[in-house]
Formats: C-alpha cells, structure tokens, sequence
C-alpha cells in the first residue's frame, strides 16, 4: 500500500470551519451553514443563535476572551473593536455571553473613517454585518485571543463603506452572467466560483534601521538614499539560497498562517536585495481576500518579533526593484475552469467564448482597472523596469494569440501544435496548459489557466481590482449571452464563429505580446487609442465617468454615489501621502542632513586653515575642493528646503519637484559628508545587513 501524506495537525486549528461547526452545533444548523459556505446557499437567519452560541464556546475552549468585528474600511487595512464575552447576570455574577445579534450585526464609530462625503463626521454611527462565506477565525497576542468575524461595513444610511461588500456584489454578478452563458451551452445548472492566488512581494529590514529612519517610519519608503555601488545588477539575490534568519522568520509565518487555515505555499527571494515573495493556493476569491490581508497582518507581526521590520510599499528603496502583488484569477462553473482551453470541442468553445469576453471586458474598461491599482506608493513603481506600465493591456502567448488571429480572419486551419481541437464543426488547435512562455512585462497575461493582473501594488488590498474585473467580465459575458440566445440550434456553430470573430476584431488593439517596457510600445498604444494614465490623479479619473458608473449601477456592485465617494476617498488620501512625505522630508532635511553637513564643512575648514598655518602644501587643494562641495551643497540644500516649504503651501505636483529636487542634493551629499557622522543608515546597510 502506498504511503500516506503526512499532515499538519494544527492546520485550520484557528479557524471555524466546517469540522469545528459539526462539533459545536446541532447537525441540521451546522448543514445549513456549511451549504451558506460552500454552496452559495441563502443564509437561514433563524440559526444565528445556534452559531453564536456554538463559536462562543468553540472561542473559549480556543483561549479567546473578547470578540471582534473584522472590516476592511477604505483605509486599505482592516479594522476591529474588541468586545469581552463578560456579562454580568442579575444576580451580579461574571458569564460569558455572545448572541445571534451579537454575530449578525454590530455598530462600530464610523466617524472616523473615509467616506468621501457619504457622511459627517458627526454622524459616527455605522454598522458591520456578518459575512458567513468567509468562516470566523481567531487571533492571538502575547495574552490572550480574539475571536474575529469577517464583516462587510456600511453606513447609517446603507451606502458601502468597505471593500468586502462591493467585492460580494461583483461575485453575486458574475456569477449570474456566467451561468446565463453556460445555459447557452446547454450546461446543468452548477455553481460559479471565482478564485484567486495572489502572490505578494514585500521588503525585510533590521528593525534598528528603521528606527533611525523618519522617512521610513512616517510613509514606508526611503526619501533619501544613494544607491550602493551594488545593489540587483549581479542578479544573484533571486531565488538564491535563503539566509537563516530570515528563513527563520519565514517559518514562524507559515506556521501561524497554517494555523489560520491559510495556504501559504511558495516563499523565495525575490530581485532586489532584502525583498522576498509569499504566495499561496488557489482559494474562493472572497476568502482568499481575507487571507491576503491577514497574510499582510502577520508578515508584519512575525516580522517584528525577529528583529525585523517588514516594509509594504511598492517603491521602499529608489533604484531597486519595488513590491507588487499579481493577482491570479480564474472562474469556474462546476468543477471545470473555464480558463482551462481543455480536451473536447464542447470545452475548447466555451473556453474561446469566455476568453473573448475576457478580451472585450479589458479593452472597453482597461481604464478602471488601471483605476484599481493607483496610489502614491504604485506610481513610482508602475512604468519602472521590474513592474508593468500604466498602460493596460492583454498577453496570451504565441499559440493562443495565432488561434485568437485565426479566428479574426475566419480561416480555421489549425495550429502551430499538431493537435486538433474542434469548435462545434470548425476546426481548431489543441490548447494544452502552459503552451507558451511568461510574459513578465505584461500587466494582463494569460498563464496557462488562469490571468495574472501583475499592476496592483503591495500594500494594496485585491478587493478592488477584482471587483472591477468581476463586474466588467460580467458585463461582457452578458454581451455575448445576449446575441447567442437569439440563435437557432442549427445555427448556433456558425453563430458563435461569427460572433467571436466581431468581438476579437472590434477588441484586438488590447493584445499585445512584447516588450511593455519598451519607449515604442508606449507610441504603439498611444496609436492603438489606449489610455496611459500615468499617475494616480489621471488613474481615478475614470471612476467619475458616466459609461463607467452606469455599468456598477446596472450590475449593482456600485451606486453613483458610492463611486463618487470613493475617488474623493482616494484623492484625498493621494494629496495627504504626498503632504506627509514632503512635510518628512523638509523635516529631515533640515533637522538632520544639514547640521550634519555643517559640522563636516566646519571640520574641513578647520583642517583647511590648520594646513595653511603650518604651511603644508599637501593635501590643500583636497581640502580646499571637499570645503566648497560641502558650501555649495549648504547653500543649494537650503535654497531647496525653502523652495519644499513653499511647495507645502500648494498642490502636490510642486511637492514631488520639490521633494525630488532636495533628494538630488541630499544623495550628492551623503558621499561626501564622513559616513561614521551621516546621520541615516545607509542603503548599503538596510538592503544586505539582516
């Protein structure tokens, strides 16, 4: 007899799943809670007491003392208040007390948190409501243990304040456009289910570093810095062999998301020195969401407990490669990936199908989903040689994109493979898994069975870019549904060649298989009419497009208002970074850097006039060179502190300038003040001192 595979006992210890609902509660309650989980089942409110009373003491007998709703306001975290299980009875007695009102709904002081004009500050009242797809799980601190129940969040008025409930929306829409395409195929009935696997990059410094970096500290990337002499260029930090100690810290995090039940799979160095990758299984979409952000949660905790701090801005070194976090996605109706070009006619249609709808989606909302990964930290990273442009488009591969052509042109003769496919009667080539190479500089690219968005950036969380491509990918599906419905049996074959050919031809200009790094993609696309939104203030434009906002609005993810509210959430978050960074900078700059400076041009006059008393001759016009580098670099410092603080008075395009120009100095100087004096660590010392 074979083996069996050893397993991981304390895997999923932390979470209440399906193993923990059959032991704590009644078996019909807990049947029909699992069928709310996995099978999309309408959640029967009447069991909440049941549920509540069961995760009580499932939490209990786990250590936890206090509970929490877990949001994820549009902060871009997470978000929790904690309550104890205490209660007193009327006989003044300590018990331990949870109710189905308790689980279904809270009211958390919502005044604090962005809304963009959806609300006033004074109207603080806001309310979680419990999400029973993504199960209830526990955390735990050095004393004790929270049981946390994953929310969506919204107002007093009942607009959306979150990211989870436009992502549950999106689901619920795409999943009634794909079972109405699939009905077209003559499919039984099955469920949907949209998955993720999103790889996340992030940095690893010594934690003493970070401590005497304000920059870093107070916006998560270095203002200042030159770069070392070496840094990526020998290309050996990738996939290299792992230091001890941080092979150490990557244990620890595995074993406690392990006992999350999450499936962190993959970890390696990544391009840039000090940069690693953590990627996990496939998951349903919304749960793999919830992981990602805790995944964030406790790369920074475990991080903090080693010594370390773990730095999630996608551009925290100049000079070296920044953090993304591809987000892998796919659809499923049944146990089938439609992504999967797969073995039989019947297959290779409905795979071809949703592949133009994909196609279609991309091309007609390229600029929204563009729109999902801007931020201040993404725009020093997006455009730059390891990250893709802020230009959208789609890469399939040589052999998808030669089968894609024949299809245009509606001469099917086969393939650059030997195999054959049909497509109803026409004939096709085989589309066999991973019949092409990566394309790294592609921002979309198919990757066998599934499509990599590698544009959103590391702190980012995957809510919104995969609540957009839910709901664009829906509409298109919806598009095709529509004119295939209209078809006879006899005709349907034909039909569908022909309406997959309209579709690729009127969409093609999306399809792009080279080089996005190159200056002449960026002419070609411009030729092609596709957008380049270069920053995050052209990239959340789109948001307030009337053709964009009526397309959440039909599919119900959005209303008018809600989109509106969130580009002012983001734009006000943009300009207050931007503030932040240059008010750090004009702080450091003037605080630390030019006393420094000061002291050293003091010390080479000094030694300057000592030569030229004792009347050595050696060694003057080195000192006499040093002294005015050190003078022009005070004078030019302070001219570009002063130009930074009256950029603080005006608009953030003068507060970049400004910021960059001061960093030109302070960079120039730092070689040549005594390093034993300059006042921040080096990135010679952050980037391979760990």
């Amino acid at each position: 007899m074979p083996a069996q595979a050893a397993s991981i006992s304390y895997y999923a210890e932390d979470v209440f799943n399906a193993e923990s609902m059959r032991e704590y509660l009644p078996k019909a309650t807990a049947e029909k809670l699992i069928a709310t989980i996995s099978g999309g089942a309408a959640l029967d409110p009447s069991i909440a007491g049941d549920v509540a009373h069961a995760m009580k003491e499932w939490a209990l007998a786990r250590g936890a003392t206090h509970y929490t709703h877990w949001f994820q306001p549009l902060t871009g975290g997470t978000a929790e208040k904690h309550d104890a299980f205490l209660d007193v009875s009327d006989k003044g007695e300590a018990i331990m007390a949870f109710s189905g009102k308790n689980l279904i709904m809270g009211e958390p002081d919502a005044s604090s948190f962005p809304s963009g004009g959806l609300r006033c500050t004074f109207e603080a009242r806001g309310y979680t409501a419990w999400d029973p797809t993504s199960p209830a799980f526990i955390k735990r601190h050095g004393n004790g243990a929270t049981l946390c129940i994953p929310t969506v969040f919204c107002s007093y008025t009942g607009e959306v304040l979150d990211k989870k409930t436009p992502l549950l929306r999106s689901v619920q829409a795409l999943n009634r456009s794909v079972r109405r395409l699939m009905s077209c195929f003559k499919q039984p009935e099955a469920r949907t289910v949209a998955t993720l696997g999103p790889e996340q990059e992030y940095f690893l410094i010594d934690k003493k570093f970070y401590l005497q970096r304000p920059d870093l500290v107070q916006t998560g990337r270095t203002l200042f810095g030159a770069p070392p002499p070496k840094h990526q260029q020998l290309e050996d930090h990738y996939f290299g062999s792992i230091k001890p100690r941080i092979l150490a810290f990557m244990t620890d995090v595995e074993k406690e998301l392990w006992t999350l039940g999450i499936p962190a799979k993959t970890r390696h160095n990544e391009v840039a020195p000090a940069q690693f990758e953590i990627a996990p299984i496939f998951e349903d979409l919304n749960l793999a969401i919830d992981h990602n952000m805790l995944v964030m949660e406790v790369l920074r905790q475990v991080a903090d407990r080693h010594g370390l701090v773990c730095l999630m801005h996608e551009k925290p070194f100049a000079g070296v490669n920044g953090s993304g976090k591809h987000n892998n996605w796919s659809v499923s109706y049944g146990n089938h990936n439609l992504l999967d070009p797969g073995k039989n006619p019947h297959e290779n249609a409905i795979f071809l199908t949703v592949l133009s709808a994909i196609i279609r989606a991309v091309d007609l909302h390229c600029d929204l989903l563009r729109s999902t990964t801007a931020g201040a930290g993404n725009d020093h990273r997006l455009g730059a040689n390891e990250a893709p442009p802020a230009i959208i488009s789609i890469f399939l591969g040589e052999q998808l994109a030669d089968v894609i052509n024949q299809i245009k042109n509606g001469a099917i003769t086969g393939s650059k493979r030997p195999d054959a496919m049909r497509i109803g009667v026409d004939s096709l080539p085989t589309l066999p898994r991973d019949a092409t190479d990566r394309n790294r500089t592609s921002p979309f690219a198919f990757t066998g069975n599934k499509f990599e968005f590698r544009a959103p950036g590391s702190s980012q969380s995957c809510a919104e870019v995969n609540t957009v491509l839910n709901t664009i990918v829906a509409e298109s599906l919806d598009y095709l549904s529509e004119r295939l419905e209209k078809l006879s049996t006899a005709d349907f074959n034909t039909g569908l060649q022909a309406l997959l050919k309209a579709v690729i031809k009127e969409h093609q200009r999306i399809i792009f298989n080279g080089d996005n790094y190159s200056a002449d993609w960026v002419k070609e696309a411009e030729k092609r009419g596709l957008p380049n939104l270069r920053d995050t203030m052209e990239a959340i434009k789109p948001l307030l497009k009337p053709e964009n906002q009526d397309i959440f609005v039909r599919y119900g993810v959005f209303s008018k208002i809600e989109l509106a509210s969130r580009y002012e959430v983001y734009m006000e978050e943009y300009h207050r970074r931007i503030r932040i960074e240059g008010g750090i900078a004009a702080e450091i700059a003037r605080s630390l850097i030019f006393p420094v400076v000061t002291e050293e041009y003091r010390r080479v006059l000094t030694a300057l006039n000592a030569a030229k008393v004792a009347g050595i001759s050696h060694g003057v016009e080195g000192l006499r060179i040093s002294a005015e580098l050190l003078g022009k670099g005070l004078d030019e410092l302070q001219r570009r502190c002063d130009e930074l603080d009256e950029a603080l008075k005006g608009m953030h395009e003068g507060i970049i300038v400004a910021m960059e120009s001061i960093r030109e100095i302070v960079d120039t100087l730092e070689h040549a003040v005594d390093d034993a004096r300059w006042p921040l660590p080096k990135y010679r010392e952050m980037l391979f001192i760990y």
